[in-house]
């Protein structure tokens, strides 16, 4: 059976039918076979080899045991895929028909009634054919041949004189995290992956449309609707927009018309913690003789972003201005949340966007290795207020640059840029992750004995495709309010001084460099885009690694496998010895390894937040997971939170209170990242013990207005604290507005976690509802964790002595188990 989405259907103004129509190939009944076999087997579209063999059972599930070094095979063979389709004698009579390919991974034959359409190799790129003369009516065999990506780019590696770094990814342009990464398994994958269809259309089509935000005042938004039209034959046409129409005249062949709109009394698409994302639909119909020929929608919303960089006497500014004014930039890195990504859903994208601005986010960084991620995860950003930094996928390696491959660049960069450019959440174009640091820092060129000429034909293919192509394709394809650039993530490696002073940083010197977390507090970038340290995921997770009965250890070889960092355990076990008791049991050892995680960037976020106006942004490495890992992700493959985000939600508040301790003396910073300021600020300090008995209460004398960052008197740790011993207690501070109002608190403890004296909690958990708790303690309860097949509103949180908190429920739980800190320190 076949089925017909005419998208333009019957418009009431008119009651004329639309000349155009879409059709999902997708919906038909496809096959594949390995090219050596003669049996078919069933498959689906979109998806990927992998998944249709695990859905046939020919391989077991990939992400389980150790199966992922059972189905390495695949990747080294060619794969056929066909499926037959019935063409009615009504979709004949149409004068044009286009068959669309979004997305076909990546080497690859079409065939259409046994004849070669075309050849593909970019998984990036949309290959549109037109197929009239090709189809008959009845039917029709769409055939697609896959050729093994490993085995061309080993070919293709061949031809340069010289040994590529991770050869033969970077000859291949597909996702290249496929390839694996220090977080991720190696599956390089072939398919179908994203829809097929079938376009009808007469006369004329809408090939592209362009928003240009021309100017913006509180009257009126000025735009410029760019379209590109291809028609079959000249004549005369209306362009309407919102249903104000404009007669135009268009030629045969490509035209380009350019028409004015405004939009009286726009609301700005503000980012999260500015206001709401307003948005805007404008409806495009062009007809021809009263008829309606084709018809878009874009969703837009009215805002400037710039990205300033200028000269001071420390180095040079970077941050982003959104709609005049400085945005302090607070988020994470986003990698593709599947290593199947056909497997992602629509509701998959919106959760992880949500749970970005619930932990009080305003930009994602799409990192290069990666893919061009779906429409809906753009569109949560839009809706969200979550702006995107946006590489293109190119990642840690050297990328060649003959002609084919430039061309083929340059047709990437025009698809996806013109599928991108009118969501408002997009900020930044950034050509690589980490390319320039490659070249320069990782020693590759020794490693494989580069000659003089060798590295200069590496830095030529470098400029050809970063500083020339790219751009040129951004300036080809953009309006010129959206073609803000950036050649590489990061500008300078994060071994030299320079990376500290100007463009953003990749600071990798904790984890990598083993430093101490308290590095950060020197290590202070102008915009930190990248900086991580690992955490395990859920105990739900680290179980979903085995296929049996689950053995959690960590010397077992299938937790093992699923840790990809060489030396990740050795790095986390360092690091908890330094600030925690090690547990012996793997519950609470996982635990920990979750509050190390969560300790280490607070102190990273903290430290930069602090630095305000002199650091504009701190984005995390990493937000998700393409499958069940042990990695510097903050939330979990199956979507749960680690105590990582958790923190980052507090830390990102848009109004904190900071307490940093520096030789013996204690400084204390308000932070505002609001447009509002706050006046009459006075800062409130309490010295308690674990027990809840006060020591010390102090008001602040001074009488600030918190706009951006105020920093209040310092005083000695000393005299806060006496002769006490500063093991037992904390410090609680408290912002607070002249009505009362509190503003911001927060704690701040004079001892590492493993130091601190903590007595057993008495910790009681009182069901409010079926979705709420309250829960209480006498004494201080440090890094509370709940556990349970539910989603807690705050978890691993320290409760005070002596008070208690409501948490909510994303579902009813009958029971909630319940770990403190210092269950770890008194193990039996």
């Amino acid at each position: 059976m076949t089925k017909t989405l005419i998208f333009a259907g019957i418009f009431i103004c008119s009651g004329i039918f639309a000349q155009f129509s879409k059709r999902s190939l997708s919906l038909e009944k496809w096959q594949f076979k390995n090219v050596k076999d003669k049996k078919w087997l069933i498959a689906t579209v979109p998806g990927t080899v992998h998944l249709d063999l695990m859905n046939n059972q020919i391989i077991s599930n990939p992400y389980k045991d150790e199966n992922e070094k059972k189905v390495q095979w695949i990747e080294s063979e060619d794969w056929d895929y066909q499926t037959i389709f019935v063409i009615s004698a009504n979709e004949m009579e149409n004068e044009n028909v286009d068959l669309v390919f979004h997305g076909l991974d990546t080497f690859s034959e079409i065939y259409l009634n046994g004849r070669l359409l075309k050849k593909t190799d970019n998984m990036f790129r949309t290959w549109k054919i037109s197929v009239k003369n090709n189809l008959k009516i009845g039917n029709n065999l769409l055939g697609i041949k896959f050729k093994s990506s490993i085995n061309i780019g080993k070919n293709l590696a061949r031809k340069v004189p010289f040994t590529m770094p991770e050869s033969p990814r970077s000859f291949v342009r597909k996702a290249q995290y496929q390839f694996g990464w220090d977080w991720g398994p190696r599956f390089v994958t072939a398919g179908i992956w994203k829809d097929v269809q079938l376009n009808f259309w007469n006369n004329a089509k809408l090939e592209n449309i362009k928003i240009e935000q021309k100017n913006v005042t509180k009257q009126k938004a000025e735009l410029n609707i760019l379209a590109e039209i291809f028609t079959e034959k000249s004549g005369k046409y209306n362009f309407l927009i919102n249903n104000e129409a404009q007669n135009i005249s268009l030629k045969q062949g490509l035209n380009k018309i350019s028409i004015p709109y405004q939009i009286k009394n726009p609301k700005l698409w503000q980012p999260n913690g500015w206001g709401k994302p307003n948005m805007y639909d404008l409806k495009i119909l062009l007809k021809n003789n009263s008829k309606i020929v084709d018809a878009k929608t874009e969703r837009i919303g009215i805002r400037t972003v710039e990205l300033i960089q200028d000269k001071d006497e420390k180095g040079k500014s970077f941050y982003f201005k959104v709609n005049g004014n400085p945005m302090y930039t607070k988020g994470t890195n986003w990698i593709p949340s599947d290593s199947f990504t056909t497997r992602i859903t629509k509701e998959k994208y919106q959760k992880l966007i949500r749970d970005c601005k619930d932990a009080n986010m305003n930009m994602i960084r799409v990192w290069g290795g990666g893919i061009y991620e779906d429409d809906e995860f753009y569109k949560a950003c839009d809706e969200n207020g979550i702006l995107v930094w946006q590489d293109f996928m190119f990642a840690g390696s050297f990328y060649p640059s003959d002609e084919k491959f430039l061309n083929n660049v340059k047709e990437e960069v025009k698809d996806q840029v013109s599928r991108l450019q009118n969501h408002p959440s997009i900020a930044l174009w950034c050509g690589n992750n980490e390319i320039d640091e490659a070249i320069v820092n990782w020693g590759y060129q020794k490693q494989f004995k580069y000659s003089k000429e060798d590295s200069l034909q590496v830095w030529k293919d470098y400029k050809k495709v970063f500083h020339e192509v790219i751009p040129n394709a951004l300036k080809e394809n953009l309006t010129p309010e959206k073609n803000i650039y950036w050649e590489s993530s990061p500008s300078i490696g994060w071994g030299h001084k320079e990376s500290l002073t100007e463009g953003d940083s990749h600071y990798w010197g904790v984890w990598w460099g083993e430093f101490p977390f308290e590095i950060y507090n020197e290590k202070v970038p102008r915009f930190a885009s990248e900086y991580g340290f690992q955490g395990m995921p859920s105990l739900e997770i680290m179980k979903s690694m085995f296929s049996g009965n689950p053995d959690l250890n960590l010397e077992n070889p299938i937790i093992k496998a699923h840790e990809k960092n060489a030396r990740g355990f050795h790095i986390i076990n360092e690091y908890m010895k330094r600030d925690y008791i090690v547990p012996k049991d793997f519950v609470k050892y996982n635990y920990v390894s979750q509050l190390l995680q969560a300790r280490g960037m607070q102190i990273a976020i903290e430290a930069h937040r602090r630095a305000k106006p002199y650091n504009m942004g701190t984005l995390y490495w990493q937000l998700n997971d393409c499958w069940p890992v042990i990695s510097w992700s903050s939330i979990d493959y199956f979507g749960n939170w680690k105590a990582l985000h958790y923190q980052v939600k507090r830390s990102f508040e848009n109004q904190v209170v900071l307490a940093e301790e520096k030789d013996g003396i204690l400084n204390f910073y308000g932070i505002n990242d609001d447009l509002k300021k706050y006046d009459d600020v006075t800062l409130e300090m309490e010295v308690n013990n674990f027990k809840g008995e006060n020591i010390l209460v102090a008001v602040s004398n001074q009488k600030k207005s918190l706009d951006g960052i105020i920093k209040f008197d310092s005083s000695s740790v000393a005299e806060l604290i006496g002769d006490l011993d500063k093991n037992e207690l904390f410090l609680n501070l408290i912002l607070r507005r002249k009505d009362e109002q509190v503003i911001a608190e927060s704690n701040h403890f004079f001892s590492k976690p493993k130091d601190l004296k903590l007595s057993k909690p008495n910790i009681i958990i009182k069901k409010v509802s079926p979705t709420e708790i309250e829960i209480s303690t006498d004494v201080l309860a440090k890094d509370v964790y709940l556990m349970g097949d539910t989603h807690f509103s705050d978890n691993f949180f320290d409760l005070l002595p002596n008070t208690s908190k409501k948490i909510t429920l994303s579902k009813p739980l009958e029971k909630i188990e319940v770990m403190s800190l210092w269950d770890t320190m008194n193990e039996l």
